[in-house]
């Protein structure tokens, strides 16, 4: 525990080590300089992964960043200088709010089905062989997705503990580090009116982030701001290409790894690359532009060492999204020209459906940015460009969904695209992006038009009349409320995660089971029996199996909730262990008469005396 705890502190200075050597070498805003870290940490460990060293580059980064450290005390010793603390309104408010929802989160332990089917599986396997998963990992399912965001969590966990908690923590630091960059859009800092308005307009994200929240390890909310994140650097930088380009590379380069999907949103800020590129005509030339496309391919690089991953370490391994060739050839990836009618169908309802948060914001969205242009262009006579923004997020917008679409009709399997598995989610990512970049384009007109900026006239006299300096200031307190008032139901929906936690199927197979990590990445090969009621699905879905996958860390995992009295020998006889985590009248009646045993919870083994199958009660945990 003291090592881990030692470890951690390191892990804390290494990072900061990163950032005052970026803030001091390379004269970063600080907005942009935790996330440039973070990303270029998660690639340099990611590449660490591909080439089998993990743990090596790794613990070379940890060492690199304390060493930093080092030398960044030394030349503030040497310089003489004293340790000063300075937060603006703006800083100090950020930094409170983020300790707030760290601490809540810290009451969070994993229960999303998807973090037991893939994110936290793979981490745990990571964080117990050192290194990245191969063809034969057994635990593994779905072996396609990248592992750009899990090589972050797994750097963070090697040092400072694999809880759970620590995780979601790892993962906590991306997400907020987004938020904190995209900030950096704005150009004025005394104009605390900008970052209240921004700071309402980016907590409504979490109102389409409800599907997952930020309580588990699912990607889909990063993805879209990160993409918001690389916009605000773009702009930001948009008169000094060479700072922009060295920004977004790591950053682009890990969003082409955070998901399959990734690419996609990568595009749209290598898209804009390319038009401030194109706008501002003075950085034309061959110099600029191959400043833009070696910094391209250098963020394409993680995506195409992972494709080199998968066509070499996973060759011939099916994958849940994989578009056969046959598939192609049919136009239905393996499904009949109903079930294709049928799922575009059902596709072109669930994207019109007003009832659905995404249909709803897009709406709502347009409806504010038209009225909003409108009183600019007629009320305040300003030259608004949130038109033009939203004409070109609604091109993204339909390419997407087109895009969502065609992985239902060719990639997704015919079970789940037939109800569209995960629609909400997918579609959310994009509305996030939508609603964002409508908010980043609002705060730079209204920052724009303001009578006088900063530095132009004395404080006393930065606007243009008593009048304006009122609307000012309300405008302060209305979007300050609005976006405490939206935190707090935020907050409040992480809290009631919390406090519900031992209600959930998670809770009650960590009770019996125990979270299992063994020495040098060895796998439980034992195979288990679990039971439990079919409550919401749970056993027919595989949710309780991957749940237990992943706290015994064994492979051979099965699950059913009842018994067949005739067939009760033959089943319990293929199995080691018959683990109970649910019990019911039946169940306990049959065990009772055949076995002699209550049907508490636990784990019982399975053994057999003659012809007579016998369990014994083993201690729990």
């Amino acid at each position: 525990m003291m090592i881990q705890l030692l470890t951690g502190i390191l892990l804390v200075f290494s990072c900061l080590g990163y950032m005052l050597l970026i803030r001091k070498r390379l004269s970063l805003q600080w907005e942009f300089i935790p996330l440039f870290t973070f990303s270029s940490i998660a690639c340099l460990v990611f590449f660490g992964g591909l080439v089998g060293q993990l743990f090596t580059i790794s613990l070379a980064v940890l060492i690199l960043g304390l060493l930093a450290f080092i030398w960044g005390v030394i030349l503030w010793k040497r310089e003489g200088a004293s340790i000063r603390f300075s937060f603006s309104i703006f800083q100090a408010s950020f930094l409170v709010g983020t300790v707030i929802f760290l601490l809540v989160l810290f009451r969070n332990p994993l229960t999303h089905y998807d973090n037991f089917s893939h994110w936290a599986i793979v981490l745990k396997l990571m964080l117990s062989t050192d290194a990245f998963p191969t063809a034969g990992s057994a635990l593994i399912d779905f072996k396609n997705y990248p592992l750009g965001t899990s090589s972050f969590i797994y750097y963070v966990c090697r040092f400072a503990g694999h809880s759970q908690t620590t995780m979601l923590f790892a993962q906590v630091l991306l997400i907020f580090s987004c938020f904190y960059a995209m900030f950096g859009i704005v150009s004025e800092k005394r104009r605390f009116m900008l970052y209240a308005f921004l700071g309402a307009g980016l907590s409504m994200l979490s109102f389409f982030n409800i599907t997952i929240r930020i309580t588990n390890l699912l990607v889909d909310f990063l993805l879209p701001i990160y993409a918001l994140a690389i916009l605000a650097v773009l702009y930001r930088y948009r008169n000094d290409l060479k700072n922009a380009c060295m920004v977004i590379l790591p950053i682009a380069g890990l969003l082409t790894i955070i998901k399959s999907t990734g690419i996609i949103f990568a595009a749209i800020g290598f898209m804009y690359l390319i038009y401030i590129t194109v706008t501002y005509k003075r950085m034309l030339g061959w110099t600029y532009t191959l400043l833009v496309v070696g910094t391209i391919c250098g963020a394409l690089l993680p995506y195409f060492g992972w494709s080199l991953r998968m066509a070499t370490v996973f060759q011939g391994v099916a994958n849940k999204f994989d578009v056969a060739s046959s598939g192609l050839q049919s136009t239905v990836g393996g499904k009949t020209p109903e079930q294709v009618h049928e799922i575009i169908s059902l596709f072109l309802k669930s994207s019109i459906d007003l009832a659905t948060r995404p249909a709803m914001g897009i709406v709502v969205f347009h409806l504010v940015a038209i009225v909003a242009s409108l009183f600019a262009a007629e009320i305040l006579r300003k030259k608004w460009n949130l038109w033009k923004v939203l004409i070109a997020l609604d091109i993204v917008m339909l390419l997407y969904y087109a895009g969502i679409l065609g992985l239902y009709v060719y990639s997704m399997p015919p079970d789940e695209a037939i109800w569209l598995a995960g629609f909400e989610r997918y579609a959310s990512s994009i509305v996030v992006l939508f609603v964002g970049g409508l908010v980043l384009c609002a705060t730079v007109d209204i920052e724009r038009s303001f009578h006088y900026k900063h530095g132009e006239m004395p404080d006393a006299r930065a606007f243009k009349n008593v009048r304006t300096k009122g609307f000012y200031q309300n405008g302060i307190w209305a979007c300050t409320v609005f976006a405490v008032i939206l935190l707090l139901s935020e907050y409040n929906g992480i809290l009631s995660i919390a406090s519900s936690y031992k209600t959930t199927l998670p809770y009650k197979i960590d009770q019996v089971t125990g979270d299992r990590w063994y020495a040098n990445g060895k796998v439980d090969t034992s195979k288990y029996l679990f039971y439990a009621s079919d409550t919401n699905q749970q056993v027919t879905n595989y949710y309780m199996q991957y749940i237990g996958k992943y706290y015994l860390y064994a492979s051979n995992v099965d699950g059913i909730c009842l018994f067949y009295e005739d067939n009760m020998d033959n089943l319990l006889s293929g199995y080691d262990y018959l683990v109970v985590i649910e019990k019911d009248s039946d169940g306990q009646r049959l065990l009772k008469k055949h076995y002699g045993v209550d049907m508490q919870a636990g784990i019982y083994q399975i053994t057999r005396s003659g012809e007579q199958v016998v369990l014994t009660r083993q201690n729990d945990k």
